[in-house]
C-alpha cells in the first residue's frame, strides 16, 4: 500500500498539515497527494480578501475505499464536509481528483 504527501518547495505549511490529518483519519487512503497551489492564486479577489497570506487553495488526490460506490459529486461532498472547518477559517478552494479502489 503506498502512501504519499507531496510537498512543494513553500515554507511550512500548517494549514496542509491539518488537511492530510483529516483526510488520512477520515478516508485511509492508499494515496494522497496535496499541493499548495495558493501562490498561483495570490492576485485573485478571494486570497487578497483573505489577506493574501497563502494556504487558501489545494490540489489534491486521494485513492481511498470510502469513494467506491459514491458518484463524482458524492465524493466532492465527502471530501468538502470532512474541511468544512478548514474552510471556515480561510480554506477558499480544493482542487480535487478522487478515485476509489475499485471504482475510478
Amino acid at each position: 500500500m503506498s502512501e504519499t504527501a507531496s510537498r512543494s518547495s513553500a515554507p511550512h505549511s500548517i494549514r496542509r498539515e491539518r488537511i492530510e490529518a483529516i483526510l488520512r483519519r477520515e478516508l485511509s487512503p492508499t494515496t494522497l497527494e496535496i499541493q499548495d497551489d495558493s501562490a498561483r492564486h495570490a492576485h485573485h479577489a478571494g486570497a487578497k480578501a483573505l489577506g493574501g497570506g497563502g494556504e487558501t487553495h489545494f490540489n489534491v488526490a486521494i485513492t481511498s475505499a470510502r469513494f467506491d460506490g459514491l458518484n463524482r459529486v458524492a465524493r466532492h461532498r465527502l471530501v468538502n464536509g470532512l474541511l468544512a472547518a478548514e474552510f471556515s477559517s480561510g480554506l477558499h478552494a480544493l482542487s480535487l481528483v478522487l478515485h476509489g479502489e475499485k471504482t475510478p
